[in-house]
């Protein structure tokens, strides 16, 4: 079976009409497919109405638990079930999921080290079996970014790497390829020009981009973490914005792929 896990973030989300747009090629995306959803300025919003601020260590999201709680319903309630409800719309048979959700994603409380993230996941097991089923069945899962650790305790998890793990475990199994969506057109030679694009990356070409300071700051991370998916098993990785998606199954370059050795879109 062939699946694609694609992910989208605020970019696309905070933005009603980009969000409806994205959702008209998400249905018009062919085979079976796993979508993975944030939301986080939407929860900070949510928040600093209840007077809950948020908390960020270099990027990342401290969640205490009144904070859980508003993740919990913003990622989980408000954002998850419309999205289901605009793809049932659209004629796509799909269910909303956190990783509680039939044990689907099971995690982990980040250990306290030099920071204490609060109630954020670490990702353990994923249900690939139980994916799988529901993707014979024709049904898509929509995840938001909230999973469990099997003793009662939800937890705030990177969809980032909810995208990955789901990817890389039903990899075991399926040609997998994952997509990213995100705010630029792909990995840029220059960040500046939205033309500059970077239609292939592999790990050769990855090492003398890093040598040259053409990637750098906070696309390393994004690269490093789609090399691991395809180290695992994952067929290729794509990178580019969301209004794109749908032209990366033409044969289009409109984003940049990324692989371990070759190119081969298929």
């Amino acid at each position: 079976m062939k699946i694609s896990v694609i992910k989208i973030g605020g970019n696309v989300i905070d933005h009603p009409e980009k969000l409806e747009e994205f959702l008209d090629q998400f249905a018009k995306f062919p085979g079976k497919k796993i979508l993975v959803h944030g939301g986080g300025v939407m929860a900070s919003k949510f928040g600093e109405s209840l007077g809950v601020m948020p908390e960020m260590v270099d990027g990342r999201r401290i969640t205490d638990q009144d904070t859980l709680d508003i993740v919990t319903m913003v990622y989980a309630g408000l954002i998850n079930k419309n999205i289901v409800a605009k793809l049932q719309a659209r004629g796509v048979n799909s269910m909303g999921m956190t990783g509680a959700d039939g044990n689907a994603i099971q995690s982990e409380k980040r250990p306290v080290k030099e920071i204490d993230y609060g109630f954020v996941g670490d990702i353990k097991e994923v249900n690939s079996h139980l994916l799988s089923y529901l993707l014979q069945e024709d049904i898509v899962p929509v995840f938001c970014a909230i999973t469990h650790d099997k003793t009662g305790q939800l937890l705030n998890t990177n969809a980032d790497s909810i995208a990955s793990a789901i990817a890389t475990n039903l990899a075991k199994k399926h040609q997998v390829n994952l997509y990213y969506c995100f705010n630029k057109s792909g990995v840029l030679v220059d960040e500046r020009n939205e033309n500059s694009i970077i239609p292939l990356i592999n790990e050769d070409i990855y090492a003398e981009l890093r040598k040259e300071n053409v990637i750098h700051s906070g696309m390393i991370p994004k690269l490093d973490n789609a090399f691991e998916a395809l180290q695992k098993g994952v067929h290729h990785v794509w990178i580019g914005k969301a209004e794109n998606l749908i032209l990366s199954t033409k044969g289009k370059l409109s984003g940049t792929i990324i692989e371990k050795h070759r190119y081969d879109l298929y």
